[in-house]
């Protein structure tokens, strides 16, 4: 189902599956409950990846750190998780540890720990400078080999081999990458650790974009889901935006267009979905 709304000629219909995504709301309502206990938090790293988001947390006491040494009375774990020797620096320095760890990152942060242990060559289908991926990595003992396409796979000759995700990853991306795994290893262990919500997200994306003239993504610049939904958008669409707030719409996109498709990431509020539809109309009217 896609809900849309008609100007003129043009018709707006945004993916049913857009913006928020559990990890994320339960993130923010942790933050939300904690700063009404204490007047300033420190998040280590964004809480998530948009920086409009953070920017209003900031403003509600909500001090983002890159370590613990700079973080005092309360640390924020945000949804994309920590290594565990972080949690031991926090118990360390007597911090009150207050964890928004999405418990999909959790479970992946298990499986990575198990294959481990269980003697498997472990491999993280994702993008190895993503701070979920990190500490994926440090569950695996820093042993994790982490890639992102068929080739690099095809560059791995271990023979017994776990696996893992992102729970951002595209599912596309990760099943090719286990089918060449089939292909060599004598034996494989596979966790589905993608997200169900992200699944959902990509392929509402994808089918909306097959029916639009231009498709808006919207969300941070540095949100993986978000750079995932524009690549997966880029297939099925000509022209696709990825962009972070109303103001970067430039009129000229809308010309001649006739369908515009929206969808968000899993980071994205729905004030900003809602800001960037009141300025396509504009635009529209403008136009028409």
């Amino acid at each position: 189902m896609l809900l849309f709304g008609i100007i003129t000629t043009v018709k707006i219909r945004i993916a049913e599956n857009a913006g928020f995504c559990y990890g994320v709301k339960r993130a923010i309502k942790i933050a939300d409950e904690a700063l009404k206990k204490n007047e300033i938090i420190y998040s280590l790293g964004p809480i998530i990846h948009n920086p409009q988001v953070v920017g209003e947390y900031e403003k509600k006491g909500l001090k983002v750190v890159e370590t613990i040494d700079e973080a005092k009375n309360a640390v924020l774990i945000r949804s994309h998780g920590i290594p565990p020797q972080v949690y031991e620096q926090i118990s360390e320095k007597n911090l009150e540890c207050i964890d928004a760890t999405c418990p999909f990152v959790k479970e992946a942060q298990d499986y990575a720990k198990q294959l481990y242990e269980e003697g498997y060559f472990v491999v993280i289908v994702g993008d190895q400078n993503h701070p979920e991926v990190k500490a994926h990595i440090a569950y695996a003992n820093y042993k994790a080999q982490v890639i992102n396409s068929i080739q690099e796979a095809k560059n791995i000759e271990a023979q017994k081999i776990g696996v893992i995700s992102q729970t951002t990853q595209s599912m596309d991306n990760f099943v090719s990458i286990v089918s060449e795994f089939v292909k060599k290893a004598k034996e494989i262990r596979i966790f589905n650790t993608i997200c169900d919500a992200t699944e959902k997200r990509q392929e509402s994306a994808k089918e909306l974009a097959k029916n639009s003239d231009l498709m808006i993504v919207i969300g941070g610049k540095n949100s993986a889901n978000t750079r995932k939904l524009y690549e997966i958008c880029l297939n099925f669409c000509k022209k696709v935006y990825h962009i972070e707030t109303k103001e970067e719409l430039k009129k000229e996109w809308f010309e001649g267009v006739e369908n515009v498709g929206i969808t968000a990431g899993a980071s994205t509020p729905s004030w900003l979905i809602e800001d960037v539809i009141k300025a396509i109309e504009k635009i529209e009217n403008d136009i028409y």
